[in-house]
C-alpha cells in the first residue's frame, strides 16, 4: 500500500483528491486488460483494490489499524470527489462502510486483529445477512435463529436480497438467539464465514440481466463463540449503530451521481428541442426543473445529516424521508430520460447508444431503489409516526 501524507486543510485535501481521482482512474481505464465496463462486477472490484492498495480504505480508522483517523467531513469530501471522476462504486461498500466501523466500536481486539487486515486489503468481502422472505423492511421480525449447544451457536435460517453475497467471504448476521424473544429483543449479531459447510447462496437475477442480489440459506452452520460481535442479546443495538455509521455519507456518491445524469438529461432536452413542439418542450423543461429542485434539496438533507453525525448526535427519521425522496426522484428522472431517448431504447443508432445503454440499464436497475433498504411504504410509516406523531393503524 502506498502510503500518502494527505492535506489537513479541507480545500487542500479536496484539490489532493480530485487531482489524484482523476489522473488514477483514467490510467486504471487504460489499463484495464479488457473493454472497460464499469457496471461489471469484476471492473468496480479491480478499482476498488487500486484504491485500497494506494491507501484510500480506512480513511476514518485509527492510525493502530492503519486508518489515518480522518474526520467525517474528509471522509465526505473523499467520496465527493471519487464519484465526481465518474469512477464506480466498489463491491465491498458494506465491509468497508458499515462493517469495519461496527467492528471497531464493538469488536473484541483479537477479533479486530483478525477481520480488519483483510478489509483493508480488500481481500476479504463482507455481505449483510438482514433481509428475510417474510421480514425485509420490518427487522425486528428477523426468525433466522442460532441456538446455543456448549459454547458455540448452530445457526439455521434464510436470509434475502443479500448484497454480493455470490462474492463474500464472510456475513454479519443478525439471528434469534432467544427462542422466546419478541420483536427486537433476543436477537445477536454474529459473523459467518460463506465458505464453511452449511451455507448456501442462490443468485437472484435482475432485470438488468445481472446477479448483484442473492438468497443465502443457513442449514445447521457453527458459528463459534468469537464469532459473536457483542454481546448475546445485544443485535439490535448493533444493527443500528451500524445503520447510523453509514447515514453521513450514504447518499454522498448517489447525490453526485444525481447531479451528473441530470446534466445529461438536460442535454438530451437541449438535442430534441428542435423536433419538439413548444408544448411539449415545455413540459420537459418544466419536469426537468422540478428534479433540478430535488437535487438541490437532496444535497441540503445531506449535508444536514451529515452535520449531524459529525456532532454525535443519535440517527433520527430524517433519514427515511431522504431515502424516500432520493429513489422517488431517481426514478422520475430516468422516465423523463427514457420518454427523451424514445426509440432509441428499441433501434440502433449510434448517435445516442451511450446514452441509450447508460439509461436504460439505470431506469431498469432503479424498480430496486424503492425497495431496498426499507420501502417507500415503510419510511412513510417512520416519517408519519415519528415526524408527523400519527398513530399506527
Amino acid at each position: 500500500m502506498n502510503e500518502q501524507v494527505l492535506p489537513q486543510d479541507p480545500p487542500a485535501f479536496r484539490a489532493y483528491v480530485r487531482t489524484w481521482m482523476k489522473t488514477h482512474y483514467a490510467q486504471f481505464v487504460r489499463d484495464w486488460p479488457a473493454e472497460p465496463d464499469p457496471v461489471s462486477l469484476a471492473f468496480r472490484r479491480g478499482w476498488e483494490d487500486t484504491l485500497c492498495r494506494h491507501g484510500w480504505a480506512g480513511l476514518g480508522w485509527p492510525g493502530q489499524y492503519g486508518g489515518k483517523a480522518l474526520p467525517l467531513s474528509h471522509q465526505a469530501i473523499y467520496l465527493e470527489e471519487l464519484a465526481r471522476s465518474g469512477a464506480p462504486l466498489g463491491v465491498n461498500l458494506i465491509g468497508h462502510g458499515i462493517f469495519a466501523p461496527t467492528l471497531l466500536h464493538f469488536g473484541t481486539e483479537a477479533q479486530k486483529q483478525r477481520y480488519l487486515p483483510g478489509i483493508l486489503r480488500n481481500e476479504t468481502i463482507w455481505c449483510q445477512g438482514y433481509s428475510e422472505p417474510g421480514a425485509g423492511s420490518d427487522l425486528a421480525a428477523v426468525t433466522t435463529r442460532a441456538r446455543k449447544v456448549g459454547r458455540d451457536f448452530v445457526l439455521d435460517g434464510h436470509k434475502i436480497w443479500t448484497s454480493f453475497a455470490n462474492l463474500a467471504d464472510y456475513c454479519f448476521v443478525l439471528a434469534r438467539t432467544d427462542p422466546d424473544s419478541q420483536r427486537h429483543r433476543g436477537l445477536s449479531f454474529l459473523l459467518v464465514d460463506m465458505r464453511q459447510p452449511g451455507v448456501r447462496v442462490e443468485p437472484i437475477r435482475q432485470l438488468t440481466g445481472e446477479a448483484e442480489f442473492c438468497e443465502v440459506f443457513f442449514e445447521q452452520v457453527i458459528v463459534r463463540q468469537d464469532c459473536l460481535l457483542g454481546q448475546e442479546g445485544e443485535g439490535w443495538r448493533m444493527a443500528m449503530t451500524a445503520a447510523s455509521f453509514e447515514r453521513g455519507t450514504y447518499f454522498i456518491p448517489r447525490l453526485v451521481q444525481f447531479e451528473r445524469e441530470l446534466a445529461s438529461v438536460r442535454r438530451l432536452i437541449d438535442q430534441a428541442a428542435s423536433g419538439l413542439s413548444a408544448v411539449a418542450l415545455q413540459d420537459y423543461r418544466q419536469r426537468w426543473s422540478a428534479l433540478y429542485t430535488d437535487s438541490a434539496i437532496l444535497q441540503l438533507k445531506s449535508h444536514r445529516a451529515l452535520t449531524a453525525a459529525m456532532s454525535g448526535s443519535p440517527p433520527g427519521p430524517e433519514g427515511s424521508s431522504t431515502k424516500v425522496h432520493w429513489s422517488e426522484a431517481h426514478q422520475r428522472m430516468l422516465d423523463l430520460a427514457m420518454q427523451l431517448l424514445g426509440l432509441h431504447v428499441c433501434t440502433p443508432d449510434a448517435r445516442h447508444q451511450a446514452e441509450t445503454e447508460f439509461f436504460t440499464r439505470a431506469s431498469l436497475w432503479s424498480r430496486a431503489e424503492t425497495v431496498l433498504a426499507g420501502t417507500s411504504e415503510i419510511q412513510r410509516n417512520i416519517i408519519g409516526e415519528k415526524v408527523l406523531g400519527l398513530e399506527k393503524g
